[in-house]
């Protein structure tokens, strides 16, 4: 606990990738400069906090995981506070402000903080802030630097009142049997993604002026300008403005290198909660031809040899590594390329100011500086503002170092937005546009988030292929632009596309004595399984699966166990099933032809298939996506989802395609309802709730 001068506050942080914890340590800095001290945990420690008596005013910062769920730091936290034998007034006491994380790209937006808000609600706790929800797939900080902006001035406010609140609740019962409640002051914030309608009162805004750039400094600094802004490149107003800048973040890692002797640590020690397995790719198919828009691999493991296990619409993640070539690329113009086989050991600094630092889990306390770059680092992650803030530091040129003070000020926000964010600009991209920045390489392990694994839906059934798992993706393309001169492929499909070349182009190699092709190439997988996308547990319950490009791949293995069930329970009754499939083109990216052939043996009911880029000469053009395709079938869909109380699967991107279907379903329910669209929204919202209306989406 704060036990000095300065007024106490408890901030609470939840975070499952660490984002939320990086903003709680952002307030945590800030608030000695506001006369305040912040009393940080993460919000498992449950042992170093007690809401129950805490009388100060709490902060509470969390982001969203998975499908709406509150990070696993939370679990614990949620699980107590939604028992249902709390009284509405436990948290009476309590006066908290929350900003939660989120991604608009996933259905069940910032929930995770939602859930949370709405529970304290219910248990008598009251705003002294209004809650923010910032959105990752516009910007967080479009809505968190306001937001952190805002929240002293409540702070400030709350304080007193809570003081004076303890004060009344002391006297009360001399005064009177039915006292009424202390007022309340909300600092309201109107949040959402536009900046301009942030509502910011003068003083609040004042007090995040962490840093400024003085004026006069500007012209001394500023470089050559061109008349349009780029990456390097800034105009006016930026270029001639005062810069509010955050503070710097204080270092608090140190690296001592300890020569080549050693081992480095195996890779399922990098996955903390899950049983890792190491296994063979035993077969690749190209399922586009080469002329397609994207190309998509279908990879084949054996699984034989370990207790995976699976069911048709579970997901696994795949460990992979950085590419080869960018690690070297890295370690030359860190000026470490003589020791990327050396052995570094990473520890605390001494001395940091930096709260509770410790040694990043996802760091070993001992291996090599290439092992940690290679599959530790995200070093293609976008900079967040924190990072250009260090950055500038380890900067020489006067123009870039003015440069990088802009695009992590809040005068350059937009131009932050479009030349890093938008444009994807990774750390090794800065190195090359800011070639007189020199950073150490403890500011990137404070820096640069962990390398996460990579999810990907199972493509088969254990009862169709036992022993094998299979799974499909398009290689991700990243062109270049002028923020990158080079195109990039995605950091795991560009590396599992390497490893399955030998077995789609063998050689005499690659060829085992039989002719066919092999791999001695092994991958390390995890499961994620998935609680609800799954076949309906009565075989004779229909359903209909959407699915176009490689949305297709959990289908395929729900077919799979389909035809397999039907071979086995010959006596069992079977539902329809539905499969709406599209593409570009049926000649190029038709990925699984032999869809018919479920067809043909009766397991799959109905194929409806759409080409969004084939051109028509019929009199009336055949529909070109999924969407279009399931609204031709409206009777069909309303009366497998309300009279038989049917399934409905979607599957793919969610922006383009899922949120299309849901106000295709919505329209259809709608109109065979006769219902107006907000009552059948809620018919959708009920199927949802109900696990009868499943996605697994991505952005």
């Amino acid at each position: 606990m704060c036990c000095n001068s300065k007024r106490r506050f408890l901030l609470l942080y939840a975070t499952q990738k660490g984002q939320a914890k990086a903003i709680a340590e952002e307030i945590w800095q800030q608030a000695g400069a506001h006369g305040l001290e912040a009393d940080m945990h993460c919000i498992s420690e449950m042992d170093k906090y007690n809401l129950e008596t805490e009388k100060d005013p709490v902060v509470i910062v969390i982001s969203t995981t998975g499908t709406g769920d509150p990070p696993d730091t939370a679990r614990k936290f949620v699980k107590k506070i939604q028992d249902t034998t709390l009284p509405p007034d436990h948290f009476a006491h309590l006066q908290y402000g929350l900003l939660g994380l989120g991604d608009s790209e996933y259905m069940f937006f910032c929930n995770g903080g939602k859930t949370v808000d709405r529970r304290l609600q219910e248990l008598g706790a009251q705003h002294f802030y209004d809650t923010g929800l910032a959105d990752d797939c516009v910007g967080l900080e479009l809505v968190v630097d306001p937001w952190i902006d805002g929240l002293w001035l409540a702070l400030k406010e709350a304080l007193p009142l809570q003081k004076e609140k303890e004060g009344m609740d002391n006297v009360v019962n001399a005064v009177t049997s039915s006292p009424s409640p202390a007022p309340r002051v909300v600092h309201e914030l109107n949040l959402n993604s536009e900046v301009q309608n942030l509502k910011l009162g003068d003083e609040g805004a004042r007090s995040s002026d962490v840093l400024s750039q003085k004026p006069d400094d500007i012209n001394s600094m500023a470089p050559a300008r061109n008349t349009e802004p780029s990456l390097i490149n800034s105009i006016p107003p930026v270029s001639q403005s005062a810069l509010n800048i955050p503070a710097l973040p204080p270092e608090y890692i140190e690296v001592q290198f300890q020569g080549t002797h050693g081992e480095n640590p195996h890779l399922s020690s990098l996955i903390s909660e899950e049983t890792t397995f190491e296994v063979p790719v035993t077969k690749a198919v190209q399922l586009t031809r080469e002329d397609a828009i994207k190309t998509a691999l279908l990879l084949e493991l054996d699984i034989s040899d370990t207790v995976f296990n699976f069911q048709p619409g579970d997901a696994f993640c795949v460990i992979c590594p950085n590419n080869a070539n960018e690690v070297e690329e890295l370690l030359h113009i860190l000026g470490l390329s003589e020791k990327g086989d050396d052995f570094v050991c990473v520890k605390v600094k001494q001395g940091t100011k930096k709260k509770g630092a410790s040694r990043p889990q996802h760091i070993p306390e001992r291996s090599t500086l290439k092992f940690i770059l290679t599959w530790c680092l995200e070093i293609r992650a976008v900079p967040k503002k924190a990072f250009l803030r260090a950055l500038v530091e380890c900067t020489s040129d006067a123009g870039e170092k003015r440069r990088l003070q802009e695009l992590c000020s809040r005068q350059g926000a937009s131009d932050y937005m479009r030349f890093i964010r938008e444009s994807n600009v990774c750390f090794l991209d800065l190195l090359h546009a800011f070639p007189s920045c020199k950073p150490s390489l403890n500011l990137l392990i404070e820096h640069l988030p962990k390398l996460q694994a990579r999810s990907y839906s199972v493509s088969s059934s254990n009862l169709y292929q036992p022993g094998k798992l299979c799974f499909v993706f398009n290689i991700v393309e990243f062109p270049a632009c002028p923020a990158r001169p080079i195109s990039r492929k995605g950091v795991c499909t560009g590396w599992l596309a390497e490893l399955a070349a030998p077995l789609l182009h063998p050689n005499k190699n690659t060829l085992d004595t039989k002719g066919e092709s092999f791999s001695t190439e092994k991958i390390s997988i995890f499961p994620r399984q998935n609680n609800t996308f799954h076949l309906p547990a009565d075989p004779s319950v229909p359903f209909m699966m959407v699915g176009p490009g490689t949305g297709i791949s959990p289908f395929i293995g729900f077919l799979q166990h389909r035809q397999k069930l039907r071979e086995q329970h010959t006596d069992w009754q079977f539902g329809e099933t539905w499969l709406f499939f599209g593409c570009r083109h049926q000649d190029r990216d038709y990925l699984f032809k032999q869809l018919r052939c479920f067809l043909e043996n009766g397991t799959l009911t109905h194929l409806k298939v759409c080409f969004s880029r084939d051109s028509s000469t019929a009199e009336v053009a055949p529909p070109k996506y999924v969407q279009d395709v399931i609204r031709l079938y409206a009777k069909e869909v309303a009366r497998v989802l309300l009279e038989e109380k049917g399934y409905f699967y979607v599957c793919g991107d969610k922006k383009h395609m899922a949120d299309g279907v849901s106000d295709a379903v919505v329209d259809i329910l709608s109109m065979e309802t006769e219902a107006d669209r907000l009552e059948a929204m809620k018919i959708l919202a009920m199927l949802r709730e109900e696990k009868r209306y499943l996605q697994d989406v991505w952005s």
